[in-house]
């Protein structure tokens, strides 16, 4: 049974989050981008992963051709061999990358949605009251206004003789 790839995972992930196949997902943020900006984001960073993904899977083709039961690579053929080799290791941790960025930003998503409807109105009165827009309750005066602290003198002090331009006879 072959391992799941990265493409997999986050396909799996992508659909766990918005509840729809992949494909319906692609076509939603090409479509209305601006309805779910998360949702663009997210099918870029996917983009970017399938192409790592294919690139993953040439170079684990080379791999096997030049590493195959029976077959002994030519000495001109060990740099292709340790070359494909590296470019597979960063193939992998771009893979890695583009997969946690996946994860993040449905995380993202999550943190940003409500739980439910009754933390939604708590969250905008809590906004409500941060933003100085609360109503006093009835009967109560509403606080006075807090004086201003000065930082400075208020009238503009008179330059002394040695700092002001010397002005000659005219």
């Amino acid at each position: 049974m072959p391992t799941a790839t990265a493409l997999n995972q986050a396909a799996a992930m992508i659909e766990n989050a918005w509840g729809q196949p992949i494909e319906l997902l692609e076509i939603l943020a090409v479509r209305r981008p601006s309805d779910d900006p998360l949702l663009r984001s997210t099918m870029h960073i996917y983009a970017a992963l399938a192409i790592t993904d294919h690139s993953v899977t040439a170079h684990q083709n080379r791999l096997h051709a030049l590493t195959r039961p029976g077959y002994v690579p030519a000495f001109y053929e060990l740099e292709r061999l340790t070359g494909s080799a590296a470019e597979l290791r960063v193939a992998h941790a771009e893979s890695h990358t583009y997969l946690q960025a996946i994860r993040r930003v449905i995380e993202a998503r999550e943190a940003a949605a409500p739980a439910d409807g009754a933390s939604a109105v708590r969250l905008a009165q809590a906004a409500v009251a941060r933003s100085g827009h609360a109503q006093t309750a009835l009967g109560q005066a509403p606080d006075p206004p807090a004086p201003s602290t000065v930082v400075g003198p208020s009238v503009r002090q008179p330059r002394s003789p040695i700092h002001s331009p010397a002005v000659g006879p005219g």
